[in-house]
């Protein structure tokens, strides 16, 4: 992402202006060389008006200090025992982690405290085992997160939780991030690691809605790395609890935050809890993003050109496939009711979204919608993608015949010599289809 391309990250203000995010540094992105662009994005972000908090790990700190010290730890990450030796090293280093935050946010000219707005009880005895100084969050001051954000503070919470009494609990950094995001109502959870995002059997995850997730964390790992299954189920667990964007982004890359966060690509993984995507009825402000979706596809001759006003003429034709409220995708059913036939028209992905399974959504969006309007056949004509028709979509090969009166006037016209290709829209086909799914 260039960040000299302000129209590209000016859009994206306004949704975002006086939201909330909370962005979960990883402990090993904390001592990474890249965190002073990490809390240079940080100062960016408050600049839009965007409130920050920022929640950190200290798993790594912690591991680097018991073995100066040559002391065995009992738990790294906040879920296992700690034994009073591990609590110790446990405020240590989150008390230098920190200050590191603290003094990179001063850097950028960024007012911030550390806060003790965790309020956390113990663990307690999980299946005959005490854990001691392990702690859980009981709940977030959210009044208290509120006023400092209000007054432009960043606040910056360690990974442990305070209980009534004084005593200090070492509590899980992304359990603290989940529940400061909701307690909060965030508008994203950003978690900061150092991987390049979420990834199942070695394929990364470009975005998957919540519940889709939570299925996934439900069976052992999923198919998750180790480091990274905390990262899954919280997402899942935020998702379900009302934020309504989770990312998981590289901080070891320049800029990957906020390539994540000002960019239809992104940079890591995006876990929604909505409906983030969206096929949807074009309306006439969609025409120009019609256009310019489809221009390189109508110079390299994969598509025919129309007009401004051949779109407009036609619009209720036209569907976009929308990523947050940005046209991806494009598609259009053009019918002929004498026929009972239906054409699959301009179907185009942008590149940045190819083999991420849109092409197939939009085009099953068509034949469903043929299928509600009683239209027995579709056809689509096409000089480059047969291919996918066929096997994607399970078109089969026509001739020109098969066209329509009308659609075949202008095919001859045109001279481009297109392949048709035909798919019928039966009972039984729709049965079959259903099965393969």
């Amino acid at each position: 992402m260039k960040l000299t391309d302000l129209r590209g990250i000016l859009q994206y203000v306004p949704q975002f202006r006086e939201k909330t995010f909370v962005i979960a540094v990883d402990a090993a992105i904390v001592r990474d060389e890249n965190v002073a662009n990490i809390l240079l994005d940080v100062a960016l972000l408050r600049s839009l008006n965007i409130r920050v908090v920022v929640v950190h790990g200290a798993g790594e700190q912690i591991q680097v200090l018991a073995e100066r010290q040559n002391v065995q730890v009992s738990d790294l990450d906040g879920t296992g025992v700690t034994n009073a030796a591990t609590l110790q090293l446990s405020i240590d280093a989150a008390n230098h982690l920190t200050h590191e935050i603290l003094s990179g946010l001063s850097a950028n000219d960024l007012r911030a405290a550390c806060t003790n707005a965790i309020v956390a009880h113990p663990l307690g005895i999980l299946h005959g085992i005490d854990h001691q100084f392990t702690g859980r969050v009981e709940r977030v001051d959210t009044e208290f997160l509120q006023t400092l954000l209000s007054q432009g503070i960043v606040p910056v919470i360690p990974p442990l939780g305070f209980s009534g009494d004084g005593k200090t609990y070492r509590t899980n950094s992304d359990s603290i991030a989940l529940a400061v995001a909701e307690a909060l109502n965030a508008a994203k959870l950003i978690f900061i690691t150092p991987q390049d995002g979420l990834r199942r059997n070695d394929q990364l995850i470009r975005h998957m809605v919540g519940s889709e997730l939570q299925k996934l964390v439900q069976s052992e790992s999923g198919g998750f790395q180790s480091e990274m299954v905390s990262k899954a189920r919280h997402a899942a667990a935020a998702c379900a609890l009302g934020v309504q964007r989770v990312h998981i982004v590289d901080g070891r890359e320049d800029e990957a935050l906020l390539a994540e966060v000002f960019s239809q690509e992104g940079s890591g993984t995006l876990i929604y809890a909505n409906e983030y995507e969206q096929i949807q009825p074009a309306r006439k402000k969609d025409i120009r993003a019609i256009q310019q979706l489809t221009k390189k596809a109508v110079e390299a001759d994969e598509l025919i050109r129309r007009t401004r006003a051949e779109i407009e003429k036609s619009l209720s034709d036209y569907y976009i496939f929308e990523i947050d409220k940005h046209p991806v995708g494009c598609v259009a059913l053009h019918v002929y009711g004498e026929r009972q036939q239906g054409e699959l028209a301009s179907l185009y992905v942008d590149p940045s979204h190819e083999n991420q399974g849109i092409g197939r959504k939009l085009m099953r969006f068509v034949e469903d919608k043929a299928r509600q309007m009683g239209l027995s056949e579709l056809i689509a004509l096409s000089t480059q993608a047969f291919t996918y028709f066929e096997s994607k979509g399970g078109f089969v090969e026509g001739t020109p015949n098969d066209l329509p009166p009308t659609r075949r006037e202008k095919y001859d016209q045109s001279r481009r010599n297109s392949r048709v290709l035909i798919k019928k829209l039966d009972a039984a086909m729709a049965k079959r289809e259903a099965l393969n799914l």
